[in-house]
């Protein structure tokens, strides 16, 4: 019986390249095996590898036929206790369920890769958008003040100043961006840095202790809604709010400036801020709510999934 026990795994070495074929390799010494000796385990082996075949296997259909064949000749002939006709038990237990297993567990291997790569295609997209929202302006601007050079010659000297200020923005800006997307998003202290004299900040809440997904996407819309305040609003005060309940974190940015210019009856025209804000929230399935009343405010919801 060592020979058989030695001879029922050898297959297995061969399973990731000949899935199916080391299956009913070690299936055929089964039945060889559990002919002589009624006892001997080898028939977990067999159910083990057509396991593995069928997470090896991308067709799972010719394993299955395999299986479901293999445990009609193990109970009907000698091997599988007397020339029995399979019961169902059997089909499932020995046939199907294996092959179930084995497709599962690869049909989840597939679903965290997909995962994986649509994350990726994610973080590009939303690397892109703050790419553009950072310098998009700055580069707009240069090109038309490099026009306006070209066309007019007397104002080359002011242009050439103007784009010299603009390019200086522009890569303190991607200074500023590449710094944001290395540091671990911390709400507070981006209300620190936006804060002054003029401009005061509260926040409740915290990222910390949320799905990453959640948390880079809670800091963003913050980050956006407070840039905006500084950049277009006569605001002196704004309040950050962060609250999880019932599994969604609510993300809240009020302020208590004027209506100011993109509001329009029944809506607001949106930049590419604004946009990017949808998209990021629509990435996590979560809804938002953009624009004016009793100030400017900007309410999302996300669920929170590990």
């Amino acid at each position: 019986m060592i020979v058989l026990s030695v001879a029922v795994c050898l297959p297995l070495l061969g399973v990731r390249r000949f899935p199916l074929t080391a299956a009913l390799l070690c299936a055929a010494v089964a039945l060889v095996g559990t002919g002589v000796d009624a006892a001997w385990p080898g028939r977990l082996v067999a159910v083990a590898a057509f396991c593995v075949a069928a997470y090896h296997r991308p067709r799972t259909v010719p394993v299955l036929v395999g299986a479901v064949a293999w445990t009609f000749l193990f109970a009907t002939t000698g091997s599988g206790g007397g020339g029995r006709t399979a019961p169902v038990t059997d089909l499932v237990i020995m046939g199907v369920a294996p092959v179930a297993v084995g497709y599962g567990i690869r049909a989840q291997r597939e679903r965290a890769a997909h995962q994986a790569r649509l994350a990726v295609a994610e973080d590009r997209a939303r690397l892109a958008r703050d790419m553009h929202d950072s310098v998009g302006h700055h580069l707009t601007a240069i090109r038309l003040q490099a026009a306006a050079g070209r066309r007019v010659p007397a104002a080359g000297d002011k242009a050439l100043a103007t784009i010299s200020d603009l390019s200086a923005a522009a890569l303190a800006e991607v200074r500023g961006l590449v710094d944001a997307l290395r540091a671990e998003p911390d709400v507070e202290a981006l209300a620190t840095r936006l804060s002054g004299p003029d401009l005061r900040i509260t926040t409740r809440g915290t990222t910390s202790g949320l799905p990453e997904a959640v948390g880079d996407t809670a800091f963003r819309i913050v980050q956006e809604a407070l840039t905006n305040v500084v950049r277009h609003s006569d605001a002196d005060r704004v309040e950050v709010e962060l609250r999880r309940r019932r599994g969604v974190l609510v993300v809240t940015v009020s302020d208590n400036g004027s209506a100011r210019g993109g509001v329009v009856e029944g809506g607001v025209v949106e930049g590419n801020g604004l946009r990017g804000i949808r998209e990021r929230v629509a990435a996590l399935a979560g809804t938002v709510h953009i624009g004016w009343s009793d100030g400017w405010r900007v309410d999302a919801r996300l669920p929170v999934r590990r």
